[in-house]
């Protein structure tokens, strides 16, 4: 079966959080085995499977100069021990430089109220392409900066 455009591969929790690390890599040119590290260190605190079908990987690096972010949506959900039970296919990750306290809750809680929204979960669900999912994250990154 062909993988449908705009969506990532994974059948478990660690293939999802490697990809995750893989895409923070090559985007922002970050260690991949750190930042995979540093995730996998907070996963083991306590699940970030929000719930809905979502989970929130986060983490701090260190020399970060402001928080960067990742989306995956998934082929098909994985078991990700989430508070609802339920497996995730959205995936949205944040990394914050090591001392960014409140910036970071802030970042966490912006994601968290944009995955709450129905019509957005709808849409990001729905998306037909990669460019499709990056628009739409972008336009709401922009109306709130606004």
């Amino acid at each position: 079966m062909p993988e449908a455009v705009g969506t990532v591969r994974a059948d478990s929790k660690d293939a999802v959080l490697s990809q995750l690390a893989e895409r923070f890599a090559g985007v922002y040119g970050l260690d991949r085995s750190e930042v995979l590290e540093r995730i996998e260190e907070r996963e083991k605190l306590g699940s970030t499977g929000f719930g809905r079908g979502v989970a929130i990987p986060h983490a701090r690096i260190a020399g970060l100069a402001r928080p960067v972010a990742a989306f995956l949506r998934l082929e098909a959900p994985v078991i990700f021990d989430a508070a609802d039970g339920m497996p995730v296919d959205l995936i949205f990750g944040l990394l914050s430089p090591e001392q960014a306290g409140a910036t970071h809750l802030h970042a966490l809680a912006a994601i968290s109220r944009l995955m709450r929204d129905d019509s957005m979960h709808a849409s990001l669900s729905q998306a037909p392409s990669a460019e499709a999912l990056y628009g739409l994250i972008s336009n709401v990154v922009v109306r709130d900066a606004a």
